[in-house]
Order: C-alpha cells, then structure tokens, then sequence
C-alpha cells in the first residue's frame, strides 16, 4: 500500500489532498509548520536549513514512499533535494529551474510573453510608464500564494506606499476568473464563481466548466515552464474575451478537490 506525506497540511491545498488520499483509502500523513490540528506534524517552516532533513525524516517515521509538497515556498528545497535522489521517499516536484521560473511572478509573465502565451501587462513595481497598465490595476507580491497582498487600484496613480522590485503591477481583466489544474495530459477547468475580495482574492464557491481556450493557454504556459507534475493554472479574461494566464503553482491547488482526475493521474504515475 502506498503511503504518503503531504506537506502544507494546515492550508487548503494540503487539506484539500490529505482528504482526497483518505477518500480513496490511502494512509497519508499531514506535516506543516504552523500545524492547526494534533494529527498535524510540525516541520521547520521552508527558509530554515533543517526543512527537508525534517521532512524526510517524517516520511521515514510513517513509512510514506511519497512526499508530496503543497505550499510554494517549499518547492525550490525540494525540488533541489530530489535532483539526483536514488533511494528515500519519491518527491512530486518539478525541476529545480522550471519551479524557480513558476515561482517568479515577473520572471513567469515575462517567459510566458517571450513564447507567445497571452498575459497581462506587467511591470516591476517602480517602472516608468505605469499608464500602459489601464485602469484599474493590480498590485502584488512577485513571490506569494493565493490572494495574499493582492491590491485592485483604481488609477495609475494611486500607488499604495513605495514598493521595490519584490512587488509587480499588473492590467487588471475584468473578465472571468478560473483555476485550471493539471497533471500531464489531464487538465480540469474550473471557473471562480465568487471571489473572497470581490473583484479579486482566493475563490469561494467554483463550478466545472467547459472552456478549451483556457485550458489550451494552461496547457502552453506548463509546457513554457517545462514543469511537470500537478500544476495549478490562474487564469482570467479581458473584456474582450482573451484569457490570459496570471500565475503558475507547481503544486496541487486549493481547489484539487474538485477536479479529482489530477490526483488519480499523479496516482497512475506514483504506483
């Protein structure tokens, strides 16, 4: 019986995998760094240097073959941990370089436009010229999860306080939002039908939908990044109906567990 350890376990990503995995009768155990349930382990938060000894050390304790991480700021350590790796657990991750590029808001606008994939229109926070941008706008983090620091300004001028270059400036489209999730040749559409903030934020309510458009840019902007297993695709829509892709989670996402085909592909991969 495969088992596994899902990093993460206190988000809703890592919530959203460890009841899927029980759902389908898989032991699975949960480790996070900020543990909100006794069941959860603690594990050092990703920027310490005991991460990945202590990750795979749980996995050794509960005898889980594969680990799989679910929160951005692990994946640059485990990604590096499994380049190489010949015995221990099996990571799910990408490669070092594809996670690093996914994890770079700029540094994913900027490849994904270079290849033809359509994006918004993106500065670093402090350019000139932010008029090309429209109004309104979007400011955010460059490195970030979700819809954390995420802020719609109404005027090319209406700057929050200074930021540097570890923020971006984004063309904020008006149009519809999804979340695709992908794994290999699978991809599940799902459109946001409420959004936390309003305009923007993290979804609250999703419905499945058929939008090949979306899925065809998702698809392209993976193959862009070259980054394989479960992958998680922002996409939104201008007003004129072109659907541009916002960001790329090489990672299961917090909405997995309504496109479970992604899990029974990596499932299919991992046997």
């Amino acid at each position: 019986m495969r088992r596994f350890l899902v990093t993460g376990a206190g988000g809703p990503a890592g919530r959203a995998l460890l009841a899927a995995l029980t759902r389908r009768g898989f032991p699975a155990t949960g480790v996070d760094a900020a543990p909100d349930a006794p069941e959860v382990e603690t594990v050092p938060f990703a920027d310490h240097p005991c991460f990945v000894a202590e990750v795979l050390r749980a996995a050794a304790r509960h005898r889980a073959g594969i680990v799989v991480p679910t929160v951005s700021e692990e994946l640059p350590p485990l990604a590096a941990a499994a380049l190489g790796r010949t015995g221990g657990p099996r990571i799910v991750v990408g490669t070092p370089a594809a996670v690093a590029a996914g994890a770079d808001k700029w540094r994913t606008a900027r490849l994904l436009d270079l290849a033809g994939v359509p994006v918004p229109r993106t500065l670093l926070a402090g350019w000139p010229e932010p008029e090309r941008l429209g109004s309104p706008f979007l400011s955010k983090p460059r490195r970030g999860r979700g819809g954390r620091g995420v802020r719609l300004h109404g005027t090319p001028g209406a700057f929050p306080p200074p930021m540097d270059d570890d923020h971006i400036l984004q063309e904020y489209a008006p149009g519809a939002e999804y979340a695709v999730d992908l794994y290999a040749d699978t991809v599940v559409v799902l459109r946001k039908t409420l959004l936390r903030q309003g305009l923007v934020g993290n979804a609250v309510s999703v419905r499945r939908e058929s939008a090949p458009d979306v899925a065809d840019v998702a698809r392209a902007a993976v193959a862009t990044l070259g980054l394989t297993g479960p992958v998680d695709v922002d996409v939104r829509r201008r007003a004129d109906g072109t659907p541009l892709v916002l960001e790329v989670n090489a990672r299961f996402g917090a909405l997995s567990g309504h496109a479970p085909e992604v899990l029974d592909a990596l499932l299919a991969d991992y046997p």
